[in-house]
């Protein structure tokens, strides 16, 4: 379903346009993808502008929904970003990858922006996956990630933007450069986790039975907790030789542990608070 629609936004004085038109369309696509049960369940975003919604679910079948908007100055530069922005959307079995392209795309797959095409366009993921799907979510522009109720494992980076995830279980990255990441267990990760920010608050909830080795690091800001913690030895940097000695220097993480120990799980933020909380005391 595709609905176009132009808005015409210019004034004439002594017979000369003062602004082009402005050219708006907004678009919804919309798949399901069937997995076999037996299959490894994955799903990789990437996309540039716009925000992912993921949600698990009880089926088997991966549903997309993709609103896509298209702002340009005039039909001209519509036509240009029609014809230059895509989204490649591909299944190997169970792995299901949706990739925004376009001539801000680096060889290596990254992004830069470094001019104005005279068009923007806009894709805001809604996608229900089966829970135990394992997720690499990334955005850089113009939208929150949230991920609920999924159980795999995962990989999820906003650069200017927010994160958030509630009932979830699975390990892995989470990181947002210029926005908070909140995220709330529904189990505790068994294997090596970490969450940061740079510039946002970094609030990470367990179930009150964690048993884990923290490490943690803030720069402007605290670290709270409500777990009872004994704190660990700091590790030592790789050594290195000056004047013919060699010199250590300690790290500038801080390690406790809680419960009995366990996976390692690492929180950074630089310009913000560290909250560490328990659901049962919520």
């Amino acid at each position: 379903m595709q609905n176009r629609f132009t808005i015409a936004a210019g004034l004439i004085l002594a017979g000369l346009p003062l602004m082009a038109a402005e050219v708006v369309e907004s678009e919804t696509i919309q798949k399901t993808f069937f997995v076999s049960g037996s299959a490894p369940r994955k799903v990789l975003v990437d996309n540039v502008n716009g925000s992912i919604h993921v949600t698990g679910h009880a089926g088997s079948q991966v549903r997309l929904v993709a609103h896509k908007t298209l702002r340009a100055d005039s039909p001209e530069g519509a036509e240009r970003g029609r014809r230059e922005v895509t989204l490649d959307i591909s299944q190997d079995a169970g792995i299901i990858r949706l990739y925004v392209n376009g001539p801000f795309r680096c060889g290596d797959g990254g992004v830069h922006i470094d001019r104005d095409p005279g068009y923007e366009i806009k894709y805001d993921f809604e996608l229900q996956v089966p829970r135990d799907t394992e997720t690499n979510l990334k955005t850089i522009n113009d939208g929150q990630i949230t991920v609920a109720s999924v159980a795999g494992d995962y990989v999820v980076n906003n650069i200017n933007g927010g994160i958030e995830m509630s009932d979830i279980s699975g390990s892995g990255k989470v990181y947002a450069l210029n926005g908070g990441v909140r995220v709330t267990f529904r189990d505790n990760p068994r294997a090596r986790s970490s969450f940061g920010s740079l510039n946002g608050e970094v609030r990470v909830t367990f179930l009150p039975d964690l048993s884990a080795d923290l490490r943690f690091k803030t720069f402007n800001g605290g670290v709270y907790t409500d777990f009872p913690v004994t704190y660990l030895p700091l590790s030592a940097t790789a050594g290195e030789r000056h004047n013919g000695k060699w010199v250590y220097k300690s790290s500038d993480w801080s390690s406790v542990r809680v419960g009995h120990g366990g996976p390692e799980l690492s929180f950074d933020a630089f310009n913000g608070n560290i909250r560490i909380l328990s659901r049962g005391q919520q």
